[in-house]
C-alpha cells in the first residue's frame, strides 16, 4: 500500500486543519490506519488510529479535538484537527498496517509527512 498525505500548513492557535491521505494498492480496506506525528527533537508518536469494526484510538493529548476517519470507497483517510495548540506543531504522517500500528515495527506503510505549524 502506498500513501500520500497532504493538508498541512500554518494555522493560529484555536484554528482547524484537515489532513488527507490517499492510498493506492490492493486490499487497502483490509488495513488498519492511523496518524502519527513527530515534533523536532521528539520521538514519533501515534495520535489516532482506526481499526476493523470501527474501533478508534486517540492519544490523550488530542482526545476531544482530533477526529480520524476514512472513506473506503475513495481509499482515503482523514484527520480533522480542531482547537489546535502550539504543541501540536509537528510533521504528521499517515500510516497503515495489518497489525496494531502502534509503532514503526507494527506499521507496514507510511505517507511522506506533512508539516503542521500552530502559531501562538
Amino acid at each position: 500500500v502506498q500513501l500520500q498525505a497532504c493538508g498541512g500548513g500554518l494555522v493560529q492557535a484555536g484554528g482547524s486543519l484537515r489532513l488527507s491521505c490517499a492510498a493506492s494498492g490492493r486490499s487497502f480496506s483490509n488495513y488498519n490506519t492511523g496518524w502519527f506525528r513527530q515534533a523536532p527533537g521528539k520521538e514519533r508518536e501515534r495520535v489516532a488510529a482506526t481499526f476493523w469494526g470501527g474501533i478508534t484510538y486517540y492519544a490523550d493529548s488530542v482526545k476531544g479535538r482530533f477526529t480520524i476517519s476514512r472513506d473506503y470507497a475513495k481509499n482515503m483517510m482523514y484527520l480533522q484537527m480542531n482547537s489546535l495548540k502550539p504543541e501540536d506543531t509537528a510533521v504528521y504522517y499517515c500510516a497503515a498496517g495489518l497489525g496494531s500500528i502502534t509503532n514503526a515495527q507494527t506499521t507496514d506503510s507510511w505517507g511522506q509527512g506533512t508539516l503542521v505549524t500552530v502559531s501562538s
